[in-house]
C-alpha cells in the first residue's frame, strides 16, 4: 500500500483530514493480509511533510484522529502495526516530517531531501516521539546535538547516521523496490519478526510508553510558558526571538 501526504500546496503539512485518512489507511493495511508493507511518501517534489499545519493550529482544528487519537501525530506517529513501513522522502523532512521518518522501520531520501528537529528555535518540543526516537536511532551525541541546536542535517548525512536506508534520485522507485525485496519473504515472518524487533504486544510497543509520557508532561508544560508564545511569535514577526527562560 502507497500512502501519499497530498497537500503539495501547504509543503504537505498535517491537518485533521490528513490525520483521519492516515491513520485509517494504516489500519486498512493492518487488516488486510494483502497488504504486506507500507509506503509513506509525500505529494510533489518539494517537501515530504513540513509537520503540524500551523493554520489549523491557530484555528484550533484537532490534528489527532478523532476516534483514534492513541494513533498519535497524521494518524501515524504512534500507529504500531506488524507490517513493515517504509517512508519515501521526497523532499524536506524537517520538524514533524523527521517525526514521521523515525516512526517508519525502514528510510530512503532524495538527495535534496533535509531532516531536523527545529521545535528548540519555537520554544517548542518535537512531541510527536522526535526527541527519544532520535536518540534511539542515531549515535547519542550526534542525536543530542541535533536535539539542542535545532540545526538540519542533509539526506547524505542522514544516511551515514543511519537515519535512511538509501538516499537515491527517486524516492518512492527505490522504497517500491525495497518493499519488493520485503514481501518475497514469507508474511507471517516478517510480521513475526517486526513484533519481536520492536517487543510490541498487542499493538503497543511497551518500551516507549516512558518516553510518550514524559513528553506529553514536558510539552504541556513548555506550551504554558512565555517563551513557547514568544517562539511562532517571532518567527511570523520574522525577527529573532527574545527568550526569557519564563
Amino acid at each position: 500500500m502507497v500512502i501519499t501526504l497530498n497537500r503539495p500546496e501547504a509543503r504537505n503539512a498535517i491537518n485533521a483530514a490528513v490525520s483521519t485518512a492516515v491513520g485509517d489507511a494504516l489500519a486498512e493495511a493492518q487488516r488486510d493480509p494483502a497488504v504486506r508493507a507500507v509506503v509513506l511518501t509525500g505529494a510533489g517534489d518539494k517537501s515530504f511533510c513540513a509537520g503540524a499545519d500551523l493554520k489549523a493550529v491557530s484555528r484550533g482544528e484537532n490534528l489527532y484522529h478523532p476516534d483514534h487519537g492513541e494513533w498519535g501525530f497524521a494518524g501515524y506517529a504512534r500507529h504500531f502495526v506488524d507490517k513493515p513501513t517504509i517512508a519515501a522522502v521526497n523532499g524536506t523532512a524537517l520538524g514533524g516530517g523527521t517525526e514521521l521518518v523515525l516512526a517508519s522501520d525502514l528510510a530512503v531520501a532524495h538527495p535534496a531531501a533535509t531532516f531536523g528537529l527545529p521545535e528548540v528555535k519555537r520554544g517548542l518540543l518535537a512531541a510527536a516521539g522526535g526527541v527519544f526516537r532520535l536518540v534511539d536511532q542515531l549515535p547519542r551525541k550526534r542525536a543530542l546535538e541535533l536535539i539542542f541546536t535545532g540545526e538540519a542535517i542533509t539526506a547524505a548525512e542522514a544516511a551515514e547516521l543511519g537515519l535512511l536506508n538509501a538516499v537515491v534520485p527517486d524516492a518512492l522507485a527505490a522504497a517500491l523496490e525495497l518493499a519488493e525485496r520485503v514481501v518475497v519473504n514469507a508474511p507471517l515472518s516478517v510480521q513475526a519478526s517486526k513484533r519481536v524487533a520492536y517487543r510490541a504486544d498487542g499493538g503497543a510497543v511497551a518500551a516507549e510508553d516512558r518516553g510518550w509520557e514524559r513528553t506529553a508532561m514536558e510539552y504541556l508544560r513548555l506550551k504554558q510558558s512565555a517563551d513557547a508564545k514568544e517562539g511562532p511569535r517571532a518567527f511570523a514577526e520574522k525577527r529573532p526571538p527574545v527568550w526569557t527562560a519564563r
